[in-house]
């Protein structure tokens, strides 16, 4: 059975979270984040944007932890085997998260101004996180597998995949694309920023 028709719900609050996580990344002053959230009363501190990011991408991993459980449907000894170990690989997974943040909130505060140079450091940084979470993924296949069938190691892999599959589809939908609100193009080495003419 598909484990997608089953959490139906919580494939939405996941896409929610991640949304939200998104607006949070676009650097918002922490009052209209405040507003946004909902979360503005009266005499209330604002919000900071770390703290609600914090709050959004813990909402995340709560809603991931559910899908998890129920399409992989673990036994009582599977799931003891397995939760210690996903507990370490999200620890380490989550560096590799903060820095993918730290580059999507830069990219929300500076595409429509960003220099071709910063677009090339961006991407750089962007393709280094895609390699440390490929490694990871090899280091953790290994250690699932000491404690579990391969083919259920591969079946989590895969259902982990389809879940950040749904997650980057949304991030990326709300994420404005390099040259909106631009008029042009700088060629390779101008250290203008991207749409300024010469």
């Amino acid at each position: 059975m598909n484990p997608f028709k089953q959490s139906g719900i919580r494939v939405k609050a996941l896409l929610r979270s991640s949304l939200l996580l998104v607006i949070v990344s676009a650097s918002l002053s922490p009052l209209c984040l405040a507003q946004i959230l909902g979360q503005a009363k009266a005499g209330d501190q604002p919000v900071s944007i770390d703290s609600a990011i914090e709050v959004a991408r813990a909402d995340i991993r709560a809603d991931k932890n559910a899908m998890i459980s129920s399409g992989m449907n673990f036994n009582e000894k599977e799931g003891a085997a397995f939760w210690p170990v996903y507990r370490k690989y999200e620890y380490e997974r989550s560096t590799v998260e903060d820095l993918r943040a730290t580059v999507i909130k830069e990219y929300a505060a500076k595409y429509t101004s960003m220099t071709d140079a910063e677009a090339k450091t961006m991407a750089d940084r962007l393709f280094e996180c895609d390699t440390r979470e490929i490694e990871l993924r090899k280091k953790y296949f290994k250690e699932f597998n000491k404690v579990l069938p391969a083919i259920t190691v591969a079946k989590f892999f895969q259902l982990e995949h389809r879940i950040d599959l749904l997650i980057g589809m949304k991030i990326e939908s709300s994420l404005p694309a390099l040259g909106d609100s631009q008029n042009g193009d700088t060629q390779n080495g101008n250290s203008q920023p991207v749409g300024q003419q010469n």
